[in-house]
């Protein structure tokens, strides 16, 4: 009996243990994409498009995207997302980045990811919890600079606008044949359980305490496009 409560203790503390380290690896998450998108928004003429980013859904942010190989590689990381909802930014989802593609650098490589969900399609898709990015119509490495070129067709069916930062540049990235899916450890160390990505994506789960700078880095970043749209149409 005595060798049973001690493992059944060793078992619940060993769980403390992760949670805590779970906890922690996902605060450091929030801050670091929390610093990509003021980063994002304080360097406009080298970053997302005013317009574009007015005009997406969601924003996703993976800092630290892991992608290596030669000629064939991968990609992996973790994230978190937010949508527009008729109160605001939603509360984060936890996400992670999987999959494998072509005419991958050399070498291994950390990058700033920044994924906008551009329609409804797309929105769809991202509430599911996990999706394959099948190429084009599904995502494309989006424009970059103050304003998106005339030229370009961002606006058309695009789902997903792809971009990555690496010493502080912005720009675009492929990610065909990458899974995005609910990251079911974060979710539950942050919100208590497995909740759905659309309960959270929708709005219906208050933000956390820790995730109270990312919003307001995300409204911020939001609110400046739309203040920058509205006085060039007063030019």
């Amino acid at each position: 009996m005595k060798k049973l409560i001690v493992f059944v203790l060793v078992g619940c503390l060993g769980n403390l243990a992760w949670a805590g380290e779970q906890k922690k690896d996902v605060t450091e998450r929030l801050q670091m994409a929390t610093e990509v998108l003021s980063q994002m928004a304080s360097a406009p003429d080298k970053g997302i498009p005013e317009e574009v980013l007015d005009s997406a859904k969601c924003i996703a942010v993976v800092p630290h995207l892991v992608k290596g190989g030669f000629i064939f590689g991968g990609k992996h990381g973790r994230g978190v997302a937010t949508c527009r909802t008729a109160s605001g930014w939603s509360a984060p989802a936890f996400i992670s980045v999987g999959g494998g593609s072509a005419g991958l650098q050399i070498g291994v490589e950390g990058v700033d990811l920044i994924m906008l969900i551009m329609n409804d399609k797309g929105m769809q898709q991202l509430l599911s919890s996990k999706f394959q990015i099948s190429g084009e119509g599904s995502a494309a490495a989006g424009p970059v600079g103050r304003h998106a070129s005339a030229g370009t067709d961002w606006k058309m069916d695009t789902e997903m606008l792809t971009y990555s930062r690496s010493k502080g540049a912005f720009a675009g990235l492929t990610l065909e044949g990458a899974v995005v899916q609910q990251d079911s450890d974060s979710t539950r160390s942050v919100y208590g359980n497995d909740v759905s990505f659309k309960s959270v994506l929708q709005g219906n789960v208050p933000t956390p305490n820790i995730a109270k700078a990312f919003m307001q880095a995300v409204a911020q970043a939001s609110h400046k496009a739309k203040t920058q749209e509205a006085r060039e149409g007063n030019k």
